[in-house]
This record gives structure tokens, C-alpha cells and sequence, in this order.
């Protein structure tokens, strides 16, 4: 298995990869789902909450961070112009490009890899985010770059805490499954340019098509991933009760500030 956190001579980074040249960091807002799981006639990404679309606070943290150079959106069919009116009324001024959004998760990506790959260097580092996930802290996109520019890769992840158990049915279990071992995903989840164009177009050569994650198409494809720190706050909003869990940690977040 090819390990993506050691580079070859061609597209060698290391400790010291600021230093050999100006990275650009891009981030990549997923915002091509529909929302079927709410129940909504508004896809999750776009529900107010507070006055204010989900996914306007997904932007401002890519817009409040300092090392984020630009941004860009895969957005669900029908919706890129609204997201560019709410782009503007909330001064999210690194907003690049929008681009539509594909039939499922990996062409999502995939049209928005290409989208960076017409106007940035391969050399430049992607961190591919889910719209849906607003909590992202400053601390976990610092980290994510960190270890990227260090690794070559960097997946946001958490510790597994609870008692695991493997089904066949979703109704019973007669196996368990060591936590020690597993590790939770969440985004963002950062790579080189040069690697995610490369992850795809061999992905099509090899009739990878359904993905769930970035990370999933480069283990299907051999490759070996890093790690970078998430946070349980750091939730992904697909049902009505992640709703209710983000409008208590922005009410806790809230507090935070008036201390």
C-alpha cells in the first residue's frame, strides 16, 4: 500500500514545505445534498437558523481564518445563485467559484477538484468540507493544515467512545468491534491538489464511482491517510435532532464570548 503522508522526489513537501513555496490554501464547501433525511422543503444546508443559513456559518469560518486563501462551493442544482446573493449580504469575501453539484458525494467533489484545478496550482492544498457541518473551529482548520503540509494528508478525526457492535441485519449482533481501533471521520479533510485530481481520474479509470468520502476513495484506491484532531462539536447536521444539538452549541458558544 502506497502511503499518501510520505511523497515521492516529484511532489516531495515535508516539515519544511511553507518554506520551499507560497501554498494557497482552498477550501471546498460540499453543499450538494438535498436534505431528504429532514424532511425539509429546503435542503439542509440552506435552513435558517438564528436568522442566518446553515451554511453561511460554515462560510464565515473559512472566511475568519487566517490561512484559507480562497473558497469554493459544490452547490445543489437551482440554489448557486441564492448562495451567492447570501455570499454577499454576509461579506464572505474568499467566495471564488460555485459550481453545480454532481449525482452523488465523489462527482460533487470531483466537479469541484476540476473547478480548483482551472485556476489554481497543483501544488496548492484542497480542504474538502461539509456545508452541513458549521461547528468547524479555527483549532481544527489550523490542525488540518498543519498536518497536511507535514503529511501530504490530513483527515479530521475523533476517538470512538462508545461500545461498537457489528450487524448484519441493524436489528441484532453477535460480534463486537475493538474502539482502540477505529477512528470516527468527520471533515475537513485536506490533501495536495496535484493528489486529488490524480485520486479521481484514476477512480474513473478503475470504475470507482460511489465513494462515500475523500478519504474512502484514496484507501480504495491503496493509498494510506493521516490524521488531524477533530471535535465532538463538530457535528454533521442530517436530521431535525442535529438541528436542535447545533442551536444549543451556538447558544453555548454565545456564552462563551460574554465571559
Amino acid at each position: 500500500m502506497k502511503n499518501v503522508c510520505d511523497f515521492d522526489e516529484e511532489f516531495s513537501w515535508g516539515k519544511n514545505c511553507a518554506e520551499m513555496r507560497n501554498i494557497m490554501n482552498i477550501a471546498l464547501l460540499i453543499a450538494g445534498g438535498s436534505g431528504q433525511r429532514m424532511n425539509q422543503d429546503i435542503p439542509k444546508q440552506f435552513i435558517n437558523v438564528n436568522d442566518k443559513p446553515v451554511i453561511v456559518y460554515t462560510l464565515e469560518a473559512f472566511q475568519r481564518h487566517p490561512n484559507i486563501d480562497a473558497i469554493g462551493v459544490v452547490c445543489l442544482a437551482g440554489w448557486q445563485e441564492i448562495l451567492k446573493a447570501y455570499a454577499k449580504q454576509f461579506n464572505i469575501t474568499k467566495l471564488s467559484f460555485v459550481v453545480e453539484g454532481g449525482k452523488n458525494g465523489q462527482e460533487s467533489i470531483k466537479n469541484g477538484v476540476m473547478a480548483i484545478k482551472e485556476s489554481y496550482s497543483m501544488e496548492d492544498m484542497v480542504l474538502i468540507h461539509d456545508a452541513i457541518r458549521p461547528m468547524v473551529s479555527q483549532e481544527i482548520i489550523s490542525d488540518c493544515i498543519s498536518k497536511c503540509r507535514t503529511n501530504g494528508s490530513a483527515v479530521t478525526v475523533i476517538p470512538c467512545a462508545e461500545a461498537m457492535l457489528l450487524s448484519d441485519d441493524r436489528q441484532s449482533s453477535t460480534q463486537t468491534i475493538l474502539r482502540d481501533r477505529l477512528a470516527r471521520t468527520q471533515t475537513p479533510q485536506a490533501f495536495f491538489l496535484k493528489k486529488l485530481v490524480w485520486a479521481h481520474e484514476e477512480a474513473t479509470k478503475r470504475g470507482i464511482t460511489n465513494s462515500i468520502a475523500t478519504c474512502t476513495l484514496m484507501i480504495e484506491l491503496g493509498e494510506k491517510v493521516c490524521f488531524s484532531t477533530g471535535s465532538e462539536k463538530n457535528i454533521k447536521l442530517t436530521t431535525t435532532d442535529d438541528i436542535e444539538i447545533f442551536k444549543a452549541l451556538l447558544v453555548s458558544k454565545k456564552d462563551e464570548w460574554l465571559k
